[in-house]
């Protein structure tokens, strides 16, 4: 079993009053990590150090930075091995869902360590005779950043990378369900010499996690706050930080659509659709949830689609070699269900898969889903695609890609490059892909979603704009009239 401690400053620590807390295995239930559960002293703790490293850390010149994150990222594939073990434990992941995180998640910091020489300002003309004018983009303070548990290794560094390039300390809470996964970030980080309170990592019980996040945002030390996850926690991190004045960068919920139209190449579909609905048992943002197809070729796209699905098979991942793993926990097989369960009561047909009574979940296809049945319209987060056929045209397919509250990530097919456009301009999500999947994502690619998916981009410049104060500042050079 791992013990973790909680990192503040410069040294590992336990909780302020010794409170720890336990993460059992999804599938197993067996205790697989007890770490330390920080309260809202802790959580001060941690706000307070990274405030006091931010002096020296935002003066450090773009090369020190740039080598201390190569170095992070070297760090984090040295722990491959950990990192696989502790997802497998905490989070019911396969190995190969781990070994792409620690892939992804290295890269990202490569690319942070890119953007230190790529963080400029620009000269303004100005009419103010002999008056140089310009603007500096400038470390923005101590960031606090949320991750959760679904890409752990992946997404508990992007809530940090880009802010670290930046010259800015940062505060990682990570998430109650795999303690040991960003334990293990903040090691890697620190052993690239990125210590003394540039890097500190809070983890709290469940039941605690409302108070270390206030506290945490409500710090005056803390500058900016990101979150990844649910919406319904989304809007209340980002209501708190609007109160204070404090941006906040919020990356939630999706609904994915991939659209399927007439002249698309089905097989090239199909396996889009596998992939971005059923990878990670479908615990990705951007997995597609929705298949829109035109009705002409729904029947033999959905055939395809059945007979490649039902070849798939989920397991425990600490038993067998399985190409799914687990649901993350019990409320997620609960929530899957009753997906199911009023889907298939209100019409839909169950293709492959359907209700299970373990976190051993196989994948589903919902077929004949319609607007009355709560899979079209919430967010499974479990491995459920449904498919909901449309008439053969534009419009209705675009409707139907449109009718949802989310807009992170979306995919068209066709072999009318120009008809895919159309598509793609007047579908409403952040991110959309022709003739590739849902699931996709590039350190150097402006990351976010819009309506109920978010908003601000994580991701090369857009994420630089993230994570600085942008400051107006002139000189000067010569005489300078006055009207009194």
């Amino acid at each position: 079993m791992n013990e973790v401690a909680l990192r503040i400053g410069t040294a590992l620590r336990g909780a302020a009053h010794g409170a720890t807390f336990e993460r059992r295995n999804p599938a197993g239930g067996d205790v697989v990590t007890r770490a330390a559960a920080a309260g809202a002293a802790d959580a001060n703790a941690a706000a307070e150090a990274a405030g006091q490293a931010f002096e020296s850390w935002s003066q450090t010149g773009p090369g020190v930075r740039r080598a201390r994150l190569a170095a992070a990222a070297d760090e984090i594939e040295a722990r491959a091995e950990a990192f696989m073990q502790a997802m497998i434990d905490e989070t019911g992941s396969t190995a190969a869902w781990a070994g792409f995180n620690v892939q992804v998640a290295a890269s990202m910091l490569r690319e942070a360590a890119a953007l230190t020489t790529q963080i400029r300002g620009e000269t303004i003309p100005s009419d103010v005779p002999g008056s140089l004018a310009m603007s500096l983009r400038v470390p923005c303070g101590p960031v606090l950043g949320i991750a959760p548990w679904n890409a752990p290794v992946i997404l508990g560094v992007r809530a940090i990378a880009t802010a670290l390039a930046c010259g800015n300390t940062v505060v990682l809470k990570a998430s109650e369900r795999c303690p040991m996964v960003h334990h293990l970030i903040g090691e890697a980080l620190v052993a690239a010499d990125l210590g003394d309170g540039i890097v500190n990592v809070v983890h709290n019980a469940p039941d605690a996690a409302a108070d270390v996040v206030t506290a945490l945002i409500e710090h005056p030390a803390i500058a900016r706050v990101n979150f990844t996850g649910s919406t319904r926690v989304g809007r209340l991190i980002g209501e708190s930080a609007a109160r204070l004045g404090k941006p906040a960068l919020l990356e939630l919920g999706g609904k994915a659509p991939l659209v399927v139209a007439h002249d698309a190449d089905l097989e090239a579909a199909v396996d889009a659709t596998v992939f971005g609905a059923f990878f990670h048992q479908g615990q990705i943002c951007m997995a597609t949830e929705r298949v829109v197809v035109a009705a002409s070729i729904a029947d033999a796209f959905v055939g395809r689609l059945a007979a490649r699905v039902a070849e798939l098979k989920a397991g425990d991942p600490r038993r067998e070699a399985t190409p799914l793993g687990t649901l993350i926990g019990e409320s997620a097989r609960r929530h899957c269900n009753a997906l199911i369960a009023d889907a298939t009561g209100l019409g839909a047909k169950t293709l492959t898969g359907g209700e299970a009574e373990t976190v051993i979940m196989q994948p589903t296809v919902l077929d004949h889903v319609t607007p009355a049945m709560r899979a079209y319209h919430e967010e499974s987060f479990g491995p459920i695609v449904t498919v909901v056929r449309a008439a053969d045209d534009e419009d209705a397919l675009v409707a139907i890609a449109n009718d949802t509250e989310y807009g992170l990530a979306a995919a068209i097919f066709s072999d009318n490059g120009a008809r895919a456009l159309r598509i793609a301009r007047r579908i409403r999500s952040g991110i959309c892909h022709i003739n590739a999947p849902t699931v996709h994502d590039e350190a150097q690619m402006p990351f976010g979603g819009v309506k109920a998916s978010g908003h601000g981009r994580f991701g090369g410049q857009a994420g630089i704009a993230e994570f600085t104060d942008l400051r107006w500042i002139t000189t000067q050079t010569g005489p300078r009239r006055y009207p009194i």
